[in-house]
């Protein structure tokens, strides 16, 4: 299955701040993270993820993130919740 199948079919928070919020409530099991979000959020992201034990798996672009969430526009992060 490939990671666009397993955005759809999960309960997923898109965007930075529902991303984050997420990780820091402990509901991530895996955050998306487009290669060409800013820099900073990637940082942070990752950071956090990595404190929390939450693996991350790295989207070529914003465009392809925001298609696999099933929304018209590009996200730089989300969250599948467990």
């Amino acid at each position: 299955m490939s990671n666009d199948e397993v955005i759809r079919e999960g309960n997923y928070k898109i965007g930075t701040k529902q991303t984050l919020k997420s990780v820091e409530l402990g509901k991530a099991e895996h955050v998306y993270v487009a290669k060409d979000a800013d820099p900073k959020l990637i940082h942070r992201a990752v950071s956090l993820c990595k404190k929390h034990g939450v693996k991350v798996v790295h989207v070529d672009t914003m465009k392809m993130l925001g298609k696999a969430c099933g929304i018209e526009v590009g996200a730089a992060m989300a969250a599948l919740e467990k």
